[in-house]
């Protein structure tokens, strides 16, 4: 690659076009484990522990797929973040000093709470992890040598403060994804005033469909549907 190449390519990445493609192909990846993520969890619904566990161990047969996937997902989120950052100081920039008086023209809730949704969710993920997969929070419960999943979402989501913190954390995702799905065809250029209110609408629709799937499930244990 000749230097000119190399000193557009490398001006191309620091521009804010670079930034929101970045966010693009991982808010894809994301999006893609989030439905996948809650196919599986739905299982829990099936009226029989063994097939959420089943899944879990399916999940866990093939320790190199296994962390081929956390390591991808790791790497999106990391990508998402700092792009997300970098786009939010380059706002900045732009304009150090605020309007004196602030008109939300174009923008919604949604957009406007982005950058404190997404650092919430992040640390949602966290604590997701510490206690549903390291049983850090709440023991996990026991199948003989190996682990319970279906009597470990129970136990944890008998737990209220769980409960609300899932919730609240879903609630933040459903108006993160709203806004980053229907902004990830603008950054890449899918933008035209006859396509993006269905895009909004297809988005808001995903997102809503998400959130009430993965909201489900402790309001279903708190209630007693689930036990």
């Amino acid at each position: 690659m000749s230097a000119i190449a190399i000193n557009r390519t490398t001006f191309f990445c620091r521009t804010p076009v670079a930034k929101k493609v970045v966010m693009a192909v991982t808010g894809v990846i994301l999006f893609g484990y989030l439905i996948g993520h809650l196919a599986g969890n739905l299982l829990i619904y099936s009226g029989n522990p063994a097939a959420i566990n089943r899944y879990a161990e399916l999940l866990h047969a093939s320790p190199p797929m296994l962390w081929t996937a956390r390591i991808v997902l790791l790497v999106a989120v990391i990508l998402h973040i700092i792009a997300a950052a970098q786009l939010w100081l380059l706002k900045r920039r732009a304009r150090p000093v605020g309007y004196c008086r602030k008109e939300e023209t174009g923008s919604n809730y949604a957009s406007r709470t982005m950058i404190w949704s997404g650092p919430i969710i992040a640390l949602f993920v966290i604590f997701h992890v510490l206690h549903l997969t390291a049983g850090k929070i709440v023991p996990l419960a026991m199948a003989g040598h190996e682990p319970d999943v279906y009597h470990s979402v129970i136990d944890g989501f008998r737990v209220p403060m769980i409960s609300a913190f899932y919730i609240l954390a879903m609630v933040l995702l459903c108006l993160h994804l709203y806004h980053g799905l229907w902004s990830m065809f603008q950054s890449v250029g899918v933008s035209h005033p006859r396509y993006t209110p269905l895009l909004k609408r297809f988005a808001a629709t995903f997102a809503f469909i998400l959130a009430i799937g993965f909201i489900s499930i402790p309001v279903s244990v708190m209630i007693g549907i689930i036990r």
